[in-house]
């Protein structure tokens, strides 16, 4: 009999406390994940998407974006060389990033450009590259043209969450 009334009494509390947490990707153990229909995780990027093809972004999928984000930024750069290629900020809390578009306001680059550069490696050299995704709790007070440090450093305080989508590229 004692089991049977443990058993009701934890059904009972599972049955009150799962509509609260059925809504909220970050309680239920779910993270802010950032991916990409041209490639996957730690694989290559496609040539279009380089120096030595047509030199656009991606598009890239946000997927459980935290309660309370207002805007998202991306920082895009060469993790074997810490050269930055993109920086987006800005970006609406419900976009994804479509492939050849601007989804926000753009950092400078480490050419001093404010677009998007793709990878560029030296041939015969493989480079690993990241696209960091962050969501924050309000949009950024920043003129377009802001280096990465700069970002970074207004973004402290603001960031709910963050994601990270890994590439490599290479040419022979």
């Amino acid at each position: 009999m004692k089991n049977l009334i443990l058993a009701l009494t934890f059904g009972m509390i599972a049955l009150i406390t799962l509509p609260v947490f059925a809504g909220c990707a970050s309680c239920s153990g779910g993270s802010m994940k950032v991916k990409s229909v041209a490639f996957e995780d730690n694989q290559p990027i496609p040539e279009k998407f380089s120096c030595r093809g047509q030199n656009i972004n991606p598009e890239l999928s946000i997927e459980n974006i935290p309660k309370g984000t207002k805007s998202l930024a991306l920082v895009f750069e060469d993790l074997t060389m810490n050269w930055v290629h993109w920086i987006v900020f800005n970006i609406p809390a419900n976009a994804k990033v479509d492939e050849n578009t601007v989804p926000g306001r753009q950092g400078t680059n480490s050419e001093g450009m404010q677009t998007y550069l793709g990878p560029c490696p030296d041939r015969g050299e493989v480079h690993q590259y990241s696209f960091k995704l962050y969501a924050l709790d309000q949009e950024l007070n920043l003129e377009e043209g802001v280096n990465k440090e700069a970002l970074l450093s207004t973004m402290e305080g603001h960031i709910l969450g963050q994601a990270e989508l890994i590439g490599t590229f290479s040419w022979e």
